[in-house]
This record gives C-alpha cells, structure tokens and sequence, in this order.
C-alpha cells in the first residue's frame, strides 16, 4: 500500500493505492455518511459497504447530467443530509465526477471521498479535484474545482472491471508517461503484457507513478491556469470524438493521443520515431488508433471545448516523449490538418 498526498490551497487530499474498500470506515469522519455508487459497483461490492445509506445512479455518460444531479439531491434531501453529512462515491470516473460535484454544491458544499473502481479513474478521473457533469453532450461543461479528502485506489477492484473498461485505463498511464515521464512509458513498453493480465506489482507502479505526476502537476497548478493543461494532452480531440461516436473515453483518449503526436510531427517539434513509439504501445495496449470518420463534425464539437480562446484553441502537444508544450492553435489550421489513418499523420 502506497499514499501519495496533493497538497492545495484548500486542503490536503490523500492517495492511498493498494487500500481496500473493506477499511473504508477507517477514513470516514464520525457522523452520517451517504455513499453514491452506481448499479453494477452495488451489484458486485455492496455487501462490503459500510451500513450507510445508498444512493445508485445508472451506468455510463448518460448519467452524467444534470438530471442525474437532481435525483442525487432529492435523495439526499430524502436522506436527510445536512452539512456534516460526508458523501463517500464508490465507482469509476463517472461515479466520481458527478458525486464530487454533488457534494460540492448540495447545501454549498459537503466534505467527499472516492473509492476509486476502475483503472482510468485510479490513474486519472478521480485525482486532482476536477468534479463535473456533461450538457448536452458536451463533456464536463459544467462543474468545479474541488478535492476529496481521500481517494482510495483498490486494486482489487479491477480484477472484475470490464476488459474494454480496464484497457481504456491505459490510455491516462501512456498520456502522463508521454507528457512528463519518459522512464515510466519505457517501463511500459517493456511491461505491458504484464500489465494487461494485471500482474499485482506492475498495476500498482504504474498507478503510482501516473498519479504522482498528476498530484505534482496539480499542486503547482489546481485551477488550470498553465502547467495544468498538460494533463489534457490528446483531450481536445478526445472529447469530441466521445461526442460524436460514443466510445469510451480511454479508447477517445487514444485516438486523441495519436492525432496531438501527428500533429506536433507536422509542426517540425516531434521526431516522427516518437510518434511511432505512441502509436505502438497504444497498440500494444489493444487501444484503437484511427477512426474512420468525417472530422467536419469533431472540428464542430472542438469549438464547444472549454479551452477555446475566441477562434483559437490551446492544445499540447510533443517536443519529445517526457516533455509536452502548450501552443494555441487556431480552427483554420485545425481545418486544414490532414486527417487521414494513424500511419497518414506523418
């Protein structure tokens, strides 16, 4: 077991990987907690829930709305919370995201904690304070900066997740490996297969390092504002992509990761050898790497993005494995990027 602590200025936020669900009462404060989980977490692990009261949501981004949040608070009014009331979400990414930003504006504002179920949230989702929901379609559009008091990263837990789900993961290791960590994406070029039949050790190093360099980017930067817009390496085109498709957002991310690396190989800033080392562990990973699509439309939903700036959009991209930059781009030369299969990117 492994804790990693995100110190911010609103509070300390503690990691700890490798702790099980069935010590969750030991990081519960005393007085009434509500726990947030969604159907199937309920159907696998509900037995090992504290005896608390459970509110369920469904599965999926269709949950993530702003219905979901009105059936969250008419239950917890139904619960009679009040603020003291600690909100424990059990689940994946979406679990986390929509019950973070439930407690962050229920009564303004509740203390949380995750218990973090899938390999994408463990890495990624559920570290760093980002709580939101999506609005009409249009991913995380609405929502806020807030960190749990604790997320706990049972391993265990991805024994039973869904193959595609716990492939989908990976995506969020090669993008913080790609960004600040070249010795953690050699580490996976040599240990992937390990890693996809979820050997105990590699799993839990790999989780470790990808969430140390979250925590370390979102201590010098919670809110965004620069060093923060890294993590979003290969998102800009992964959330239209989710829009337009429906795939998960790991299989999204990776898409994303392999169009940003093409682009920043067009650029004149990354040598095509590292681009073709993306695109091979993406592959080792069993993650997709082209989509055969009219990007008119992804191009359209790009313009909903959070990060757009008037006709620009500021998106990472490569220098090499290990260092990413922020450049801002503008739609015209989005427009005019050659969109072709992963190995037309060049």
């Amino acid at each position: 077991m492994k804790t990693i602590e995100i110190t911010t200025d609103s509070r300390v936020s503690k990691i700890v990987i490798g702790e099980s669900i069935r010590n969750l009462t030991d990081y519960l404060p005393a007085g009434k907690t509500i726990i947030i989980t969604d159907d199937n977490i309920h159907k696998h692990y509900g037995k090992s829930f504290p005896d608390v009261p459970v509110i369920t949501i469904g599965l999926g981004e269709k949950s993530k709305t702003l219905d979901t949040l009105s059936v969250i608070f008419e239950k917890l009014i139904a619960c009679e919370a009040d603020r003291s009331t600690f909100i424990v979400a059990v689940g994946g990414g979406i679990v986390c995201d929509v019950a973070g930003f439930a407690a962050s504006i229920f009564m303004r504002g509740l203390r949380f904690g995750f218990v973090s179920t899938s390999l994408l949230s463990q890495v990624d989702a559920s570290v760093g304070g980002k709580n939101g929901v999506n609005f009409r379609g249009y991913k995380n559009m609405i929502g806020v900066f807030n960190q749990p008091e604790f997320v706990i990263a049972d391993t265990n837990m991805l024994q039973t997740l869904d193959e595609k789900e716990f492939r989908s993961g990976f995506a969020e290791i090669v993008k913080a490996a790609a960004i600040k960590d070249e010795a953690l994406f050699s580490y996976l070029e040599m240990h992937y297969a390990e890693a996809l039949h979820k050997e105990p050790h590699v799993l839990e190093k790999l989780i470790y390092d990808s969430v140390l360099i979250k925590s370390q980017v979102v201590e010098q930067d919670e809110k965004e504002k620069g060093e923060r817009m890294k993590l979003n390496f290969g998102h800009t085109f992964a959330h239209a992509i989710e829009h337009e498709t429906g795939m998960l957002h790991g299989e999204a991310v990776s898409i994303g990761m392999v169009l940003a690396a093409g682009m920043s190989v067009k650029m004149g800033l990354l040598p095509e050898s590292e681009a073709d080392r993306i695109i091979q562990i993406l592959v080792n990973l069993q993650l997709p790497v082209s989509l055969n699509t009219d990007f008119g439309p992804l191009i359209e939903a790009m313009k909903k993005d959070k990060k757009r700036e008037n006709d620009n959009l500021h998106m990472v991209f490569l220098e090499r494995i290990g260092n990413a930059v922020i450049k801002k781009i503008s739609f015209n030369q989005l427009e005019n990027f050659n969109y072709r299969n992963h190995y037309d990117l060049r």
